[in-house]
């Protein structure tokens, strides 16, 4: 772990990290709409709170690092840092895939020291759900990651039933599949459905109507699983999305992504 935390300041800066300024205050005292998407817990290790700091303004070398050193109570901070750095700043697809799973493995280590941990099992869901995007949806079917996926966002959703991003990572991955195999395949063999990612997607929706990550799945799964008739409402999610002022560095990186697509 120490050759890991030592190889940290090789990552890629965050290109917008000076439009954040978030102190260890501010972030206590927005912790509620900061987390309004995970309903993480605010800390109350004082390591583990500077990490989610440094999260939200981007410094996800340093979140990590700070997560990793505080130990187990770190751990969630340290593996979401991995992966939102992982999918939306690193450029090799080699590092990409080993810091997800690097990732994957410290969250099913923290799930299984605290399987009542909503956010442990759903950050095993975000590495390995990443990992199948840069590999394939159709190879990560191939090779049982999607059941894997589908059951910890379940999992997640089971014992936080108001985890707006677990509803939107499996909205998500029931349009995904439904693209890659078809719905008729997708039901019988995944146990996926197009009238369970839009529900799934329209709870999240409810809950956090402003959260740039739920606008702009939302309207690439309607993308996937709709005719053009539905392109007219995923578009004005983009532009809203595209119109919402980031809360923090991440939020940052979902509109920038969006903004990409739209282009």
């Amino acid at each position: 772990m120490s050759a890991m935390v030592a190889a940290l300041p090789q990552w890629i800066p965050h290109p917008f990290a000076e439009e954040f300024h978030w102190d260890r205050a501010q972030v206590t005292t927005c912790w509620a709409t900061l987390h309004a998407v995970d309903l993480e817990p605010l800390p109350q290790h004082p390591q583990v709170l500077d990490a989610w700091v440094h999260y939200h303004n981007g410094q996800y070398a340093h979140a990590t690092a700070l997560g990793l050193q505080a130990g187990p109570l770190g751990l969630t901070v340290a593996n979401k840092a991995t992966c939102i750095y992982a999918h939306y700043l690193e450029r090799s697809e080699a590092r990409r895939l080993a810091l997800l799973q690097e990732a994957a493995t410290r969250a099913e280590h923290q799930a299984q020291l605290h399987p009542d941990d909503p956010n442990a099992h759903y950050v095993v869901a975000l590495a390995l759900g990443r990992y199948a995007q840069c590999i394939s949806v159709a190879k990560a079917l191939a090779q049982g990651l999607g059941p894997r996926v589908k059951k910890l966002l379940e999992l997640t959703i089971h014992l936080q039933p108001g985890h707006v991003e677990a509803h939107v990572s499996l909205g998500a991955f029931h349009a995904d599949v439904i693209d890659k195999v078809g719905p008729l395949i997708g039901s019988m063999t995944y146990g996926v459905r197009r009238e369970t990612s839009l529900s799934l997607l329209n709870r999240a929706l409810t809950l956090a109507p402003q959260a740039a990550i739920v606008m702009t799945e939302y309207a690439h799964a309607l993308r996937l699983l709709d005719s053009a008739d539905a392109h007219p409402q995923a578009d004005a999610l983009y532009h809203q999305a595209l119109a919402h002022t980031p809360l923090d560095a991440t939020e940052r990186l979902q509109i920038e992504m969006a903004r990409a697509q739209q282009l």
